[in-house]
């Protein structure tokens, strides 16, 4: 086979057999393919697209370039999720230990943050002693014992992956579905899961702008589970305003401690019922959603699942104290209140720039070499649809320098929008594609 043939076909809107795939994959991972080569052909499937079989070939050829996880060895349905990321998006933390309090094994592997706030290692690393890095073993013998373990990805998981949407970043092929949905999914498929529940966003906050967008992402991505062998769900959910009221690390470990004692803000609440219970139906231990809320529910009234969070914290390196007394947990030295100029109805929160604040302040990193500070962040008061009066408290910002909270100011400039009049009802969940 040559290269350049397999650019042509793709170009003149052929399809590539599985054979062919899986020798571009090879070929970039092992270096004998060049990246002007893959970069020609990442353009031409951004224009031509993929057919279903094509995409599923190319997610399982990455998933199969470096290591696999084999979960095997652990009792029961594996069932992973992923969410493809938003503005105080912390719903790993809540779900996690939900779900495994309900009985689902979750082994689960995940990345640091590139944008609005630390990922989920970075916001687990909000407790001190907190270890991200596990040998295999540890990893698994920690799910055999307590049933979750969360910790970073395998630095030779899918590499054929990793070369290739570093490349796309630097080549206008980001927004390709097939490139986007192949990338999750191959990551997932490495990482050993035997069912897969993603949380697709949608909204201002989030990389799917438009339903559309997001629903032909999500559709692309159940057909890839569908076609490997994986029972795949997609929620697809509202990403206008942040998820619950906190966005920053350690402010939303705090807000995912409240959620699983059942205290938590409604939105976020309703999101972890939503994808946990769906996760138990995936998994095998109740028939339909309806149950598994209601399991769910009854975890986090008992307090189960804060111990099985304090179970995990302890069990990697942790002081489970941190999550019983949340004052222990990283505080800035600077709050500001951020107050409404008027009366009237909240319209309108823009995720986008409470995201972009965030980052300025340092809660998010704009290159993996950036370092996190997990005490600041911001925390809303109000959400879309409440009234407000001129005066209150719409939002505080937790701040360690003072010329960092000035420029976060002007980024949350406009943030807020205030009508006379209440705006219409915006649902959380937009859609569940099976």
């Amino acid at each position: 086979m040559r290269m350049v043939d397999i650019i042509a076909k793709k170009r003149d809107g052929g399809e590539l057999t599985t054979e062919e795939i899986q020798f571009l994959v090879n070929g970039y991972t092992d270096g004998s393919i060049p990246d002007y080569q893959m970069s020609a052909w990442a353009m031409s499937v951004f224009f031509r697209g993929m057919t279903p079989r094509e995409t599923g070939d190319l997610t399982m050829a990455m998933a199969g370039s470096g290591e696999q996880l084999d979960l095997t060895s652990l009792q029961g349905i594996k069932v992973d999720k992923h969410s493809t990321g938003g503005v105080g998006d912390k719903t790993t933390l809540v779900v996690a230990p939900l779900v495994a309090a309900a009985g689902i094994p979750v082994a689960k592997m995940s990345g640091r943050g590139l944008g609005y706030s630390g990922g989920t290692i970075d916001k687990l690393e909000s407790f001190a002693g907190f270890a991200v890095e596990r040998t295999r073993e540890q990893f698994l013998q920690q799910v055999r014992e307590i049933g979750v373990s969360v910790i970073g990805q395998s630095g030779n998981l899918t590499p054929a992956d990793k070369k290739l949407y570093a490349l796309r970043d630097v080549t206008a092929t980001v927004e390709a579905v097939p490139l986007i949905a192949s990338s999750i999914m191959s990551k997932k498929i490495a990482a050993g899961a035997d069912a897969i529940l993603l949380d697709v966003k949608v909204g201002k906050g989030a990389f799917m702008k438009s339903l559309d967008e997001a629903e032909t992402l999500a559709r692309a991505m159940v057909a890839i589970g569908s076609q490997v062998g994986r029972k795949t769900v997609a929620v697809i959910s509202d990403m206008n305003q942040p998820l619950g009221f906190a966005v920053g690390n350690a402010l939303e470990v705090k807000e995912a401690i409240e959620t699983l004692a059942g205290k938590g803000p409604r939105d976020l609440t309703e999101l972890a019922l939503a994808i946990g219970s769906r996760m138990l139906v995936l998994g095998g231990l109740v028939t339909n959603e309806q149950e598994g809320r209601a399991k769910l529910e009854e975890i986090m009234a008992t307090g189960k699942a804060v111990e099985k969070l304090a179970e995990m914290v302890e069990a990697q390196g942790g002081d489970k104290r941190d999550v019983y007394e949340m004052d222990r947990l990283p505080k800035a030295t600077i709050i500001h209140e951020v107050v409404a100029s008027e009366d009237g109805y909240l319209t309108a929160i823009d995720a986008e720039a409470v995201g972009h604040a965030s980052v300025v302040l340092g809660a998010g990193r704009l290159t993996k070499e950036m370092a996190i500070d997990l005490a600041v962040g911001l925390v809303l008061h109000k959400k879309r649809g409440e009234q407000v009066r001129k005066g209150d408290v719409l939002m505080t910002i937790h701040a360690n320098k003072k010329e960092l909270l000035r420029s976060a100011l002007q980024e949350l400039d406009g943030a807020f929008s205030i009508s006379t009049e209440p705006p219409t009802d915006q649902p959380l969940i937009y859609r569940i594609i099976d």
